[in-house]
């Protein structure tokens, strides 16, 4: 394993480089300012909506690509790099095969802000967490004047078990991902990350073999492919772990920073 050869690192957010608690350790932001001196390029990969990514690392704000909701959009400081969009016509086919769902909170993920229904006071106080801006409507089909980025679907009970097979048929058009444990994403095919990354990839022509991947569930399985040095966090997703090259210890014991201080190490060793 030649970490030295690394020049990307792209990251999963939540179970990945956050912790259990939602927070970034501080280690990392030394880490960062050692991989910004080396050269090598820092990507946040997410389901999250680009104005929580940037709340959680805006230390670093103006120093790294964004990938958001699940790689429907890149963003590197104000500039748009890549949008993949839902149509109108398929956003009203998807809203209707999500109204039965008892038990669930739908959620549109636009460009602009996040739209909900009014789910309750509990909801929007968890749902603060990933959504910097959001906004109450009366009905998500009225919703006209944003970009529909995509629709993420909340089931307390578990979405692997109460909302994937309820719409699993819809995956010969579209990505259904189950990003959570009680998280289910809709959107456009090419909206994912492995697709993002790989446009980024190619802009900066960096290979798979200078990239170095971490992730922890479903929406990340594109992205390791993407990666030679693609690392399952300890506490990823069986399916994860089956599909990376390495695992790295856990999000709650820093598993992201450990294998980059292994890197940066490797780099500075190289250029003795």
């Amino acid at each position: 394993m030649d970490l030295s050869q690394i020049k990307l690192v792209a990251t999963d957010m939540d179970g990945t480089l956050l912790n259990s608690r939602g927070e970034v350790s501080q280690s990392f932001f030394y880490l960062f300012d050692e991989l910004k001196e080396l050269g090598v390029t820092f990507v946040a990969a997410s389901g999250r909506q680009y104005y929580s990514i940037l709340h959680k690392l805006k230390a670093i704000k103006d120093d790294m690509i964004v990938i958001a909701e699940n790689g429907a959009l890149t963003m590197h400081k104000d500039e748009e790099l890549q949008t993949t969009e839902i149509d109108r016509k398929t956003y009203l086919e998807l809203l209707d095969a999500t109204k039965d769902l008892k038990g669930s909170q739908v959620i549109l993920c636009g460009r602009k802000k996040a739209y909900i229904e009014d789910y309750g006071k509990d909801f929007e106080n968890m749902l603060e967490e990933f959504y910097g801006r959001y906004e109450i409507v009366k009905d998500l089909s009225e919703v006209i004047d944003d970009q529909y980025l995509k629709i993420a679907i909340c089931n307390e009970k578990g979405s692997e078990k109460y909302l994937y097979p309820a719409l699993k048929h819809l995956e010969s058009r579209l990505k259904v991902k189950v990003s959570g444990k009680v998280w289910l994403d809709l959107s456009h095919n090419n909206a994912n990350k492995g697709y993002a990354l790989k446009n980024v990839q190619n802009s900066l022509n960096i290979s798979t073999n200078e990239t170095m991947v971490f992730g922890d569930y479903n929406n990340d399985l594109e992205m390791m492919s993407q990666a030679t040095y693609s690392f399952a966090m300890q506490n990823a997703h069986p399916n994860v772990k089956a599909v990376a090259n390495y695992t790295t210890k856990s999000n709650d014991e820093n598993g992201v920073e450990y294998m980059l201080s292994k890197m940066i190490e490797a780099k500075r060793k190289k250029s003795i």
